[in-house]
């Protein structure tokens, strides 16, 4: 697994050890897991920074001879990476899983989204996630090589700040709402996110495992049954302090002087995007259902940051 100690990795490794698999675990070394597990005591570890080793050429070769049966990639951003690693790999591994985004549909259209939407991408991730997706299914039906992409939405968990009510990970805008104080929010609250709980994406990359015959040369998204309104997620987290949410809205335009210049533009993001996308492919294949609502993923994540001191309760 590369980039085993991140969001979905804390899960995942655990999971696999627990199914009985030897887990070699390719990272930088700087981090640990969000959330301790005895099951990392029996994986082994490997330090490579990729982009070092990329620059080198001797990446993907470092990965084809440690001779695994399976090469999770959590962390592949570019094209001519997914290249190199596919083209060590080929004839080496019974099967490939790739972490994608959401993001590779651009705008919602239709809604609930489905995987077999016409792409329109736009922004750096999204279009080189979308590259990359569009590579590994070529390489699959046209050479055979056994990849699986998988897309989650705004992952989220106990550990780290999830997308907020505003669209941006700015933990003020909880103890906004936690406080009972005015939350402005942009138009009119009626853009969309979507998360996911990263115990759900780590599921289904193990449901992606046990069903190879009809996950190979597939993608599947990954995110909650629904998507939130801002304004709708806003109330809800308000209610989680026994307050009622005051809000008040204001043209983007308007809004985005009224925030940080980071701020604005991680909201810009999500709200372009919208995402709201389905997961009924993923339970006819895979027999994948998200165990976690949108708002169960986030009261975790929340819980932990009063925990953590980050979010005062009132």
């Amino acid at each position: 697994m590369i980039g085993a100690s991140g969001h979905i990795g804390t899960y995942l490794v655990p999971r696999l050890v627990a199914a009985g698999h030897d887990v070699v675990a390719v990272s930088r070394g700087k981090r640990e897991p969000y959330s301790p597990h005895g099951a990392w005591r029996q994986v082994t570890t490997v330090i490579a920074d990729r982009e070092a080793e990329e620059a080198d050429g001797v990446f993907g070769r470092r990965i084809a001879e440690l001779e695994a049966d399976v090469v999770i990639d959590l962390i592949c951003f570019e094209e001519a990476s997914a290249r190199e690693l596919v083209t060590a790999l080929t004839g080496r591994v019974r099967h490939f899983l790739h972490c994608g985004t959401v993001w590779v549909h651009g705008p919602s259209g239709q809604v609930p989204t489905t995987e077999d939407r016409p792409r329109r991408p736009f922004g750096d991730y999204g279009v080189k996630k979308a590259a990359i997706e569009a590579y590994l299914l070529e390489r699959a039906h046209r050479d055979g090589f056994p990849a699986t992409i998988i897309h989650p939405g705004h992952i989220t968990g106990p550990g780290w700040v999830p997308v907020n009510p505003a669209g941006n990970v700015n933990p003020a805008v909880f103890q906004t709402l936690a406080d009972g104080e005015e939350l402005v929010l942009p138009n009119l609250g009626l853009e969309t996110v979507q998360h996911v709980h990263a115990d759900d994406v780590a599921r289904i990359f193990m449901d992606a495992l046990a069903s190879r015959a009809t996950a190979v040369g597939e993608s599947f998204h990954s995110v909650a049954t629904t998507a939130l309104t801002l304004r709708g997620y806003a109330e809800a987290v308000a209610g989680w302090f026994g307050r009622e949410a005051r809000l008040a809205f204001l043209p983007w335009e308007q809004w985005r002087t009224t925030v940080p210049a980071e701020d604005a533009e991680i909201t810009w993001d999500h709200i372009a995007h919208s995402p709201h996308c389905g997961m009924a492919k993923a339970e006819r294949l895979l027999g994948h259902r998200p165990r976690h609502t949108s708002l169960e993923a986030i009261a975790e994540a929340v819980d932990r940051l009063i925990v953590n001191g980050v979010i005062r309760r009132p």
